[in-house]
């Protein structure tokens, strides 16, 4: 790739974001902001799909797949991937929506 100034602003911003987020406090804290947004998206998700009753079994489906994709990417890739900090905020985004649709259930007794 070549070197131009976007390429270099780029990796610029990654390296200070990386170094941003060495500090566990700001790491765990946007973990935990990732879990309740993926919690709301359950909710958003429940409530779009309960209004439109016949699409029930399409967003279902859709949210099966993505979780079992993040679920592959996070678990069963390298150690090092494993821990990128954008594959664990996809795991507790994805852990956010499973708890969030599993309580709604819960709630709904369905």
């Amino acid at each position: 790739m070549q070197n131009t100034r976007l390429n270099r602003l780029v990796n610029v911003i990654n390296a200070q974001l990386g170094r941003w987020l060495l500090n566990p406090w700001r790491r765990i804290s946007l973990l935990i902001i990732s879990l309740l947004l993926g919690f709301a998206l359950a909710l958003a998700i429940s409530s779009v799909a309960g209004q439109k009753a016949n699409i029930d079994v399409t967003v279902a489906l859709m949210v099966s797949i993505l979780v079992e994709g993040v679920n592959w990417l996070a678990y069963s890739s390298p150690n090092r991937l494993r821990q990128s900090f954008w594959v664990e905020n996809l795991n507790a985004l994805k852990m956010g929506v499973s708890y969030g649709l599993f309580l709604l259930a819960l709630m709904l007794g369905s």
